[in-house]
Formats: structure tokens, sequence, C-alpha cells
């Protein structure tokens, strides 16, 4: 009997008869054309979430450009709509000045914004979106004032 199972007996959540017959066809080796064969079919009705969320247009793309020729990508899935996390921490500083740029004149020329998540880490969202700053709202309650 395995631990978690024992664990589980010893709580009670499971009945400790001894029958380890659940596990033997739980790990069972099926091969093709077997009964349980046709067991991870995926339901036909069920659709996959990023499906779903590009069909509704709840996307979010993550770039992280090796040089300034990768820019074109970025202002592409800005052009879509799609708010985009450009992560600049592996490039050199001059290609990365370059991209930031070539960023803020993308989102200055489309109404979007541009805001510096981290260091060397920005997010450009289209002029449809609003981005919620948590940090301003802490000390508006006070629940965070420490004074």
């Amino acid at each position: 009997m395995g631990s978690v199972r024992r664990a589980s007996a010893w709580l009670g959540l499971v009945d400790d008869n001894g029958d380890e017959s659940y596990y033997d066809e739980e790990y069972a080796d099926y091969g093709e054309g077997s009964e349980r064969g046709d067991t991870w079919v995926t339901d036909p009705r069920v659709q996959v979430a990023s499906e779903t969320a590009e069909e509704q247009g709840r996307q979010i793309a993550t770039v992280t450009p090796d040089g300034f020729r990768d820019a074109r990508g970025i202002g592409e899935l800005f052009r879509k709509g799609v708010p985009v996390i450009v992560n600049l921490t592996g490039m050199e500083s001059s290609d990365a000045k370059r991209v930031v740029d070539f960023a803020a004149g993308l989102t200055f020329g489309l109404r979007g914004s541009i805001e510096r998540i981290a260091t060397r880490v920005f997010l450009l969202t289209p002029a449809d979106y609003m981005v919620l700053n948590a940090e301003s709202k802490r000390g508006a309650d006070g629940f965070f004032n420490q004074n």
C-alpha cells in the first residue's frame, strides 16, 4: 500500500481493506488496441482555454527580443490590439534603448500606453485597456500604512 493511501486510511478518509487492485489497474501498461486505449480522448465539446481566449480577444503576449530586429513582432502584436509584455533583460543596453524608443513611439501613435513593470520589463497596452495599479490604492485606505 502506498504511503498516501496509508495516511488516508489512518486519517479515516478511505477504507483500509488492504485491497490494492485499484492501484494495479491504475498503473497498468495498456498497449495499442486495448479497451482502455481510447480513455484519453478529449471530449470534442470541451474547448481549449487558449482557443476560447483567442475567440474572445483575451490575450496577452510576452516577448523577449534578442535584438532590435524583433521589434517588428512587438509592433504587429500591438497593432492587433494585444497587450504586450516586453522583457529586455537579455539584451544589450544600446539595443534595449532602441526597443524602448520604438515601443514608446508605437504606443503614442496608436494611443496606447507603456508602463515599466520591473527593471527592463515593460507593459504595452492598447487604448481600450486600463491597467489597475494596486500600489496607488495601498496608501488611500491606510491598510499598509505603518505610521
